[in-house]
C-alpha cells in the first residue's frame, strides 16, 4: 500500500469532494454500478479521464492545477459569444465514431452528446488536447512528438472553421463519409457497413410465436407489470417529440417487447434504462427497430455556468441533451427524442446496427496518428460549426464559425500554444490523479463503496 504525500491527500479529498456533487446520489442509490465503473476507471489515466469530466470542469473553472492562462469564462478567445456556443462537453479522442444518418448517408463524426451543453469554445478543444497528451504517453510518445499532435489537431481546426467562417462550398469541407475518409476513419465506416439490422437483432431478440421478443439475459431484465405501464407511458410522450418526417409509418411505432437493461456505458453509471422493441419501417421481422430510454444526467459542464437564460432554456436533461445533439449534429437519428419517466427527463435514441467507435489500440504510428487527431480536429470545427443560428435553437442565434474564426484572428501565434501548454500540464495531473483515485478506490476511501 503506498502512502500518499500531504499533496496527495489534500488533491484526493478535492477528489472526492468533487465525486460527492456529481455522483453522491446515484451512487446512494446503486453502489454497484458504481463499483464496475470505477473498475473500468481505475483501468488507466485514460479511463480515469474519460469518467472524470465533473473533475476536470472543476479544476478548469478553480484552477485547481495551477496552469496559466485559458481557464475559466473569461479565458483567451473568449467573448460573449464565444463563450456560450454549444459545446459537446466531453470531447476527448475517444467520443468520436460512426452513425448512419437521417438520410441513410454512413457518417464518422463526433459521437455521444450526454455532456453537451452550451459554454466556451475553448473548453471542448482543451478536453481533447488533454486527452491527446494521455494517449501520446501512453504509446510512449516524446513531450515533443506530444506537441506536434497537439499543434496538428490546432491547426486543422483552425483551418476548418476559417474555411466555414468565409463560405467554403460544401465540396471543400465534405463530412468524413465511405468516399471521402481516410485511414481508421475509413476502416470504421467500412466495420460499419459490414454490420446488419438483422445482426443486431439477432444478438438481442429471439423469435417466439411468430413475433420478434427480447431475449433473456445478456444484461437484459424483465420488468413487472407496474413499471412496463409507465415506461409504455412515457413512451408515448416520447412520440410527440419527433419531428413529424419521422412519423411517415405510424405502424412503425408499435411496441412489441420492453426491457430493462444492464451494463450501459462508463458515463452512465446508476442511470435508469430500458430497451423497447418497435415493428419498423415493414412488417418483416427483419425491420423491426430497438430504441432506448435512459435517464439523462446533468452535464458536468452546467455547473460552471451561471447565465440564468441557458439554464432555464430546457424543460429537463432529456429535453437538453437532445436540443444540443440535434443542434451540434447535422442530419441526426430520425428517432431521437425526449420524454419523463417517474419525473426525470430521459433520452430516447435508436440503439444503431451501424455504430462503431474509433479505436486506438492499432494506431500507434505517429504520422498516423497525425493524420487521425488533423481529421479529428477538423470534424470538431464542423461540429462547432453546425450549431448556429441556423440550427433551429433561439439558445445560440449568431454564427458561431464567424465568431470563433473572429477571436483566433486576434491573437492566430497563441492559439496552438495554448492548446498545447495546456494539454501537457492537464495530462500531467489527470496521471497524477488517476494514482490517486486508484489508492483512494483499493482502500475503501470512496464513501458509499
Amino acid at each position: 500500500m503506498s502512502v500518499p504525500q500531504l499533496g496527495d491527500e489534500q488533491r484526493g479529498e478535492e477528489i472526492l469532494a468533487v465525486f460527492d456533487t456529481a455522483f453522491g446520489e446515484l451512487l446512494a442509490a446503486d453502489p454497484a454500478a458504481f463499483r464496475v465503473k470505477f473498475r473500468k476507471m481505475a483501468a488507466s489515466a485514460f479511463a480515469f479521464y474519460r469518467g472524470t469530466a465533473c473533475l476536470f470542469y472543476h479544476d478548469l473553472d478553480s484552477g485547481t492545477a495551477g496552469w496559466g492562462g485559458g481557464r475559466g469564462l473569461n479565458g483567451p478567445y473568449l467573448d460573449e459569444r464565444t463563450s456560450r456556443v454549444w459545446i459537446h462537453g466531453d470531447l476527448h479522442a475517444e467520443n468520436f465514431g460512426t452513425y448512419m444518418d437521417s438520410g441513410g448517408r454512413l457518417v464518422f463524426n463526433v459521437n455521444d452528446f450526454d455532456e453537451a451543453y452550451v459554454g466556451p469554445f475553448t473548453w471542448d478543444l482543451m478536453r481533447f488536447a488533454a486527452s491527446v497528451a494521455l494517449i501520446g504517453y501512453a504509446k510512449a510518445l516524446s513531450d515533443d512528438q506530444i506537441t506536434a499532435l497537439v499543434t496538428t489537431f490546432a491547426t486543422a481546426y483552425r483551418e476548418r472553421i476559417h474555411a466555414l467562417a468565409t463560405g467554403a462550398k460544401d465540396d471543400e469541407v465534405p463530412p468524413f463519409t465511405l468516399h471521402t475518409a481516410q485511414g481508421p476513419l475509413l476502416h470504421a465506416l467500412r466495420s460499419a457497413r459490414s454490420l446488419t439490422r438483422f445482426g443486431l437483432l439477432d444478438s438481442m431478440t429471439e423469435i417466439r410465436d411468430f413475433e420478434r421478443r427480447f431475449s433473456s439475459g445478456g444484461g437484459a431484465i424483465e420488468l413487472d407489470a407496474a413499471t412496463r405501464y409507465k415506461v409504455l407511458a412515457a413512451f408515448d410522450g416520447y412520440l410527440e417529440t419527433l419531428p413529424e418526417s419521422s412519423l411517415a409509418r405510424p405502424d412503425s411505432y408499435r411496441v412489441k417487447d420492453v426491457v430493462g437493461r444492464r451494463g450501459i456505458g462508463i458515463g452512465s453509471a446508476g442511470l435508469p434504462s430500458y430497451n423497447i422493441l418497435l415493428e419498423g419501417n415493414s412488417d418483416a421481422l427483419e425491420n423491426d427497430v430497438v430504441i432506448y430510454m435512459k435517464q439523462a444526467q446533468t452535464p458536468a459542464v452546467s455547473r460552471h455556468i451561471t447565465d440564468p437564460a441557458i439554464r432555464t432554456y430546457f424543460r429537463h436533461e432529456g429535453h437538453r441533451t437532445v436540443i444540443s445533439q440535434r443542434a451540434l449534429q447535422a442530419h441526426a437519428d430520425p428517432w431521437l427524442g425526449w420524454t419523463e419517466l417517474d419525473g426525470a427527463g430521459q433520452l430516447v435514441a435508436e440503439v444503431s446496427p451501424y455504430a462503431v467507435d474509433l479505436a486506438w489500440d492499432d494506431i500507434d504510428d505517429p504520422e498516423e496518428i497525425a493524420a487521425v487527431v488533423a481529421d479529428l480536429g477538423r470534424a470538431t470545427a464542423a461540429m462547432h460549426a453546425a450549431a448556429d443560428d441556423t440550427s433551429g435553437e433561439s439558445l445560440v442565434p449568431f454564427s458561431t464559425e464567424r465568431a470563433i474564426d473572429a477571436a483566433i484572428a486576434a491573437d492566430e501565434e497563441g492559439f496552438a500554444p495554448l492548446l498545447v501548454d495546456f494539454a501537457h500540464a492537464y495530462g500531467a495531473r489527470a496521471r497524477a490523479d488517476h494514482q490517486i483515485f486508484v489508492d483512494l478506490f483499493r482502500n475503501g476511501r470512496i464513501p458509499g463503496l
